[in-house]
């Protein structure tokens, strides 16, 4: 299947996607807290959507049944929202997306909640940090897998973390998943060029043990094989017709996390 390629137009209509996607982020770290249940961040996320007239592309996809998916500890990622309280010092993540008139947002952060472990912390921190670096990596004339060794390159210079193998970042677009595939590892130089119109989410995924995971019996709860807690962190972003990135679902366009990594955002979107 060919890459979808963007125009500066539909470009901005998945802008005004990822900021639904943006605010159902900040209304979840702000309202997150002990004794929560994870369904009730699910509540948040469907209001938050509801309220911006927006679509969640969760809810059914595939038979998903939530707007989003919330993974706790060892869970890495796909975890389906319930009654389950969460408690002081588990880490969090929540992967969420948003459709407005046809076009997809997407984006994924971990927190850790309550008193946080000091290495569940840097974990969280490698695994943000190299997402960004991701991102620095996929300029204009870039190819694919230099994404991927930037992050893997990153985490390992980190300390010892499984890297998931199974799961990767991904093209959107009119569709939540489109090609290509964004490996999180890799040698650098491979796929196809990174041109003007293209939008990638950026998602890895790590452990702080084993790389492997499994599938919990409902169909959809990945976690890590040795119960070692887990850190998902995602944005989508996109190559604008001058040349330079903008991050759709981060509120400043990713200007501050690019810049201090000494990449020009786009102005086009602004």
């Amino acid at each position: 299947m060919a890459i979808q390629i963007k125009t500066l137009e539909q470009l901005k209509v998945m802008r005004r996607a990822g900021l639904v996607v943006a605010d159902i982020h900040q209304q979840i770290r702000s309202a997150i807290k002990p004794g929560m249940t994870t369904s009730a961040l699910d509540a948040i996320a469907a209001a938050c959507i509801k309220r911006n007239g927006a679509t969640p592309n969760f809810l059914n996809y595939h038979g998903f049944p939530a707007t989003i998916c919330v993974s706790v500890n060892e869970e890495i990622v796909h975890g389906i929202p319930s009654n389950r309280v969460i408690n002081d010092g588990d880490l969090v993540s929540i992967d969420c997306g948003a459709i407005v008139d046809g076009w997809h947002g997407d984006a994924a952060f971990s927190i850790g909640v309550g008193t946080v472990d000091p290495q569940d912390q840097k974990m969280m921190d490698v695994c943000e940090e190299s997402m960004w670096r991701g991102i620095a990596a996929g300029h204009l004339g870039a190819r694919l897998t230099d994404i991927s060794f930037a992050i893997e390159s990153y985490i390992d210079s980190q300390g010892k973390y499984g890297i998931l193998q199974e799961y990767g970042g991904h093209g959107i677009g009119t569709e939540m998943h489109q090609e290509p595939h964004v490996l999180n590892f890799g040698k650098r130089g491979n796929g196809p060029e990174l041109i003007v119109g293209m939008a990638l989410a950026i998602e890895p995924m790590i452990t702080r043990g084993t790389h492997k995971t499994k599938v919990l019996g409902d169909d959809w709860t990945v976690i890590s094989q040795d119960k070692s807690r887990g850190a998902h962190f995602e944005h989508t972003f996109a190559l604008l017709p001058d040349g330079k990135p903008f991050v759709l679902t981060a509120p400043d366009g990713g200007r501050e996390k690019l810049g201090e990594l000494g990449v020009a955002v786009s102005d086009q979107l602004a």
